[in-house]
């Protein structure tokens, strides 16, 4: 790999023909960019050797800066990796993700009619400020009352969130023509995303939670995508309430705000594996509803994705690990919060730590460097192919039914409930609740 385009590169002791012929590598230089769990997965990968400062690299974990300074003006040899599409934006800012699903849903609509376009009725009403704040405010008044919540566009981990009740909490983000275009430079308002606020989370123990839950994608022409079993529910660390709208630990479930919390403790039960909190919900509501559920979360992933196909810029050489964040309400209807770039890859216990190496080792194991797969596989660890230039099936044989069936490959942890342990599952205790 070589940084300069007019510079060939030297492909070193493994060409892009010896990896179109199958031939694994003994050797693989990579280099990363992050301090956390992803460093140790890397330094303890067989074969592995880091690369420091400008030396050539085969495989490249980098975050979005470096992306965005350097991407356009590498020049990169048939078999080398990176961790990100170039402009992956275009799914992971607010208001560019938004504007893509209402493009994909009025396309539906057109195409293939409402019904079909109610299927991307996932993302709660948004306006971008202060480009739509007329707009917005027309929305405002037809609910009086109702709770907003603003987001900037291109920040995360709960950073600069705030709810609120009335425009006066905005003014600085209205347009305001009377100002000059000199004033205007002066005083930039940042971008934010005004979205309705969802009033009626579900509540676990009182509190309210969401879903971290990661795609690999590593191909969009055609799309190909992954769906990791393992994700985890985020517990806010206080119980929910709409009487106070400017306590974060309320109402924002992002762990990096949690710690900031004075009685915030990551070992008293701020996660759930999924694996907890699908055998919680069946236990409420049967497993159907629960089935039915998750469905309607993959029905998210796949749509949200293919909004944005014909707008990412494909690159053989890029792969990206998204990290989803869904919301449920009451009506166990899931909702689309935002999409992250860089998930945290940060650990806040050892479970937490455990969760995200494995994560990581099977991103790699599907990356693939080596070249050990055959391209024909359906699960890799734990991930499970979800997307092939269409849905991905498997058969699931019910030898107690003498029978077997073709199932969607993309159930979340599905894989840990055996027969006898989703009968279980209907008479587990309703009262188990996250640890206080």
């Amino acid at each position: 790999m070589s940084k300069n385009k007019q510079t060939a590169g030297h492909k070193g002791a493994y060409s892009s023909q010896r990896k179109k012929e199958g031939e694994g590598r003994s050797c693989i230089r990579y280099r990363c960019g992050l301090t956390n769990t992803i460093q140790d997965v890397l330094n303890q990968r067989p074969g592995w050797v880091e690369v420091k400062d400008d030396g050539e690299w085969d495989f490249n974990w980098c975050d979005v800066g470096w992306l965005r300074e350097n991407f356009d003006h590498s020049y990169m040899e048939e078999h080398v990796r990176i961790s990100h599409f170039r402009n992956h934006y275009e799914l992971t800012r607010k208001n560019l993700m938004v504007k893509n699903l209402k493009r994909y849903r009025k396309t539906l609509e057109r195409e293939a009619g409402r019904l079909e376009a109610a299927r991307c009725d996932f993302f709660p009403c948004t306006f971008v400020l202060p480009s739509e704040y007329h707009i917005f405010v027309e929305e405002f008044k037809r609910s009086p009352g109702s709770t907003w919540i603003m987001k900037p566009v291109a920040r995360s981990q709960g950073k600069g969130i705030f709810l609120f009740r009335k425009l006066k909490d905005i003014i600085d983000w209205r347009k305001d023509g009377s100002r000059s275009e000199e004033q205007k430079d002066e005083a930039q308002v940042e971008s934010y995303v005004a979205q309705r606020y969802i009033e009626n989370p579900y509540l676990i123990a009182g509190r309210k939670f969401d879903l971290r839950v990661y795609v690999l994608v590593t191909s969009y022409i055609p799309l190909k995508a992954w769906l990791y079993r393992d994700g985890f529910a985020r517990f806010s660390n206080t119980r929910f309430s709409l009487s106070s709208i400017d306590d974060q630990y309320v109402h924002l479930t992002n762990v990096a705000v949690q710690k900031t919390a004075p009685d915030y403790d990551p070992e008293k039960g701020c996660k759930w594996q999924m694996q907890q909190l699908r055998q919680y919900l069946t236990a409420k509501h049967g497993f159907e509803t629960v089935q039915t559920l998750f469905k309607e979360i993959d029905n998210i992933f796949i749509r949200s994705l293919i909004s944005v196909q014909k707008t990412i810029i494909n690159d053989k050489h890029c792969f990206e690990l998204y990290g989803y964040d869904i919301l449920l309400d009451q009506d166990l209807k899931p909702w689309l919060i935002e999409v992250n770039a860089s998930p945290s890859l940060t650990a806040s216990s050892q479970e937490d730590y455990e969760l995200k190496y494995r994560l990581l080792e099977d991103t790699l194991h599907i990356v693939d460097m080596e070249g050990r797969l055959t391209g024909k596989e359906k699960r890799v660890g734990g991930f499970d192919l979800m997307w092939n230039d269409g849905p991905v099936y498997t058969d699931v044989g019910l030898e107690a039914l003498g029978s077997s069936c073709l199932v969607e490959n993309t159930l979340l942890d599905l894989e840990k409930c055996s027969i006898a342990s989703l009968a279980h599952q209907w008479i587990l205790c309703s009262e188990w609740v996250p640890s206080e």
